[in-house]
């Protein structure tokens, strides 16, 4: 199906129908639900959590491990930390849609775009919710892979905003794993998560396009050494 265009030809985000903000409101309180039994244990590197720092940071994990993002949020950060609030990145697609609403019942701000639609909208949106004191989120690898493949979208948002990018991943025991291109992960009830925030990485804003791909494969490499499966 053709995605609906505005004359200006700017791509328009597919927005839930009825039926699909019940079945987020549904989703929103099984995540709730479940995530409430799982036992997490928590490894922080980034030294962004002790209570005194104020500047946001783009939070980066990857796609498979979003099933328990919300509880990383704001079970750990936003307790540890003075920021206004959290702004994500999700796709303009119609599966994005659905996601957009469920974090909109966590009270988190979606932004509607990735590297193939969207993307320079998202880009110029998440800046501005920077600017407000948000923190950011992205899945550097989402929204169709591949897998664990950062894409360039982080370096291109932490080198416009000045953002520190934090990679976070986490070990879940036990689970499910889906059989879909992320290999995306559900924690069974009473699961126990080992998260972990990785060491901040930085992109300068003169940073040249040889530069920002250097970072990009260190922020790459300093995710898979935080995944240990």
């Amino acid at each position: 199906m053709t995605r609906p265009r505005r004359s200006s030809g700017i791509v328009v985000p597919h927005q839930p129908r009825w039926h699909q903000r019940l079945l987020a409101w549904l989703i929103f309180r099984g995540i709730k639900a479940l995530a409430g039994s799982v036992r997490c244990d928590w490894h922080d590197e980034s030294g962004l959590h002790n209570g005194q720092s104020t500047q946001p940071a783009i939070y980066c994990i990857w796609h498979n491990r979003l099933a328990l993002s919300m509880r990383f949020y704001f079970g750990f950060i936003k307790p540890r930390k003075n920021s206004t609030g959290l702004a994500a990145m999700v796709s303009a697609s119609k599966d994005g849609g659905l996601l957009a609403r469920i974090l909109e019942d966590f009270g988190v701000q979606p932004v509607r775009g990735s590297s193939s639609r969207r993307g320079p909208q998202a880009l110029l949106e998440l800046t501005t919710w920077a600017e407000r004191g948000y923190d950011l989120a992205i899945t550097p690898d989402g929204p169709r892979g591949p897998r664990n493949v950062v894409q360039e979208g982080v370096t291109s948002l932490a080198q416009v905003t000045g953002l520190p990018i934090v990679p976070v991943s986490c070990h879940l025991q036990p689970k499910i794993t889906l059989k879909s291109w992320d290999r995306f992960q559900i924690p069974l009830p009473l699961a126990k998560c080992i998260v972990r925030f990785g060491e901040p990485l930085r992109v300068p804003r003169e940073a040249t396009d040889d530069e920002r791909e250097v970072l990009r494969k260190q922020l790459e490499q300093r995710l898979r050494e935080l995944t240990t499966d």
